[in-house]
């Protein structure tokens, strides 16, 4: 599933960034106006990412595309064919290594959410954080929604997270105070509330938060707070958060939580992406 593709100008930017005055290389050797292929392939098993944004870097070269593309989401067996170009060489290897290193990166942790949300099913949700590289925000969100996975939050504008930080702040930080105060400001979004003890929990469970993320509890601790707060008529959302990864993501599901709050596809290793050269 493709959820979006980047903009023409952060494409730009990318392909800017590599060859900001052309290809030193290319021009010392003459190669402009040789005709080329370049074919991209998986070298290893992956949810494969950004070839959207590949082939378009491609396009806004003048290069035509050829191959199957696969969608951004499709998992691939190794030596599965990615994108074809043809066109000018010098301008096939412009766009070389920019290319290349996108699909490795994002196809990564795709990969990596892929696995996440096989763990976590079918009973919890794998929500990844807006803890990646400053200035990657769009190209990691599709990197994590195209491998089922959800946004934690797209940035501060848009969703109301109440961390123990913001409560050094505040006059009166008693969980009924503070819950009366967001609702009035924020009648439409749902409160959500990190805490760090169970104790803690509850007591934002009775002040009414809508969602409680539970910040570095054990599994154990996690079923306790589910079971303390699921007789209620509308109990919150419990989410696990901190330190979530594919070695107890599946226990963490298994004591209740509905949502797992993780930053770990974000340092997860790029897959192999094999390019091969052809004279045409």
């Amino acid at each position: 599933m493709n959820p979006y593709t980047l903009s023409d100008d952060d494409l730009e930017t990318m392909l800017r960034g590599d060859a900001p005055l052309g290809d030193l290389t290319s021009f010392g050797l003459g190669i402009a106006g040789s005709r080329g292929r370049m074919l991209f392939s998986a070298r290893d098993p992956m949810t494969v990412c950004g070839v959207e944004e590949a082939r378009r870097m491609g396009e806004l070269r003048g290069l035509m595309v050829s191959g199957p593309a696969p969608e951004s989401g499709t998992q691939l067996e190794a030596g599965a064919p990615i994108l074809g170009f043809e066109g000018d060489a010098a301008i096939l290897h412009t766009v070389w290594k920019t290319a290349q290193t996108l699909i490795e990166a994002l196809s990564g942790i795709a990969t990596a959410t892929t696995e996440l949300v096989r763990l976590a099913a079918p009973s919890a949700r794998v929500a990844c954080t807006r803890k990646h590289f400053p200035g990657a925000k769009a190209a990691f969100l599709k990197a994590v929604l195209c491998a089922g996975a959800s946004a934690h939050r797209h940035g501060l504008s848009e969703t109301v997270l109440v961390f123990p930080e913001h409560l050094v702040f505040t006059d009166d930080a008693a969980p009924g105070a503070v819950v009366a105060r967001l609702a009035a400001a924020n009648p439409e979004k749902r409160l959500v509330v990190e805490v760090t003890s169970v104790d803690a929990a509850i007591a934002w469970a009775d002040a009414g938060a809508d969602v409680l993320q539970l910040e570095k509890f054990s599994p154990e601790a996690v079923a306790e707070v589910v079971a303390r707060t699921r007789p209620r008529p509308r109990p919150p959302v419990v989410a696990a958060a901190g330190g979530i990864h594919r070695g107890n993501a599946a226990d963490y599901a298994r004591a209740g939580a509905r949502v797992l709050v993780t930053s770990a596809p974000y340092q997860a290793t790029p897959r192999d992406v094999q390019v091969r050269f052809e004279r045409a």
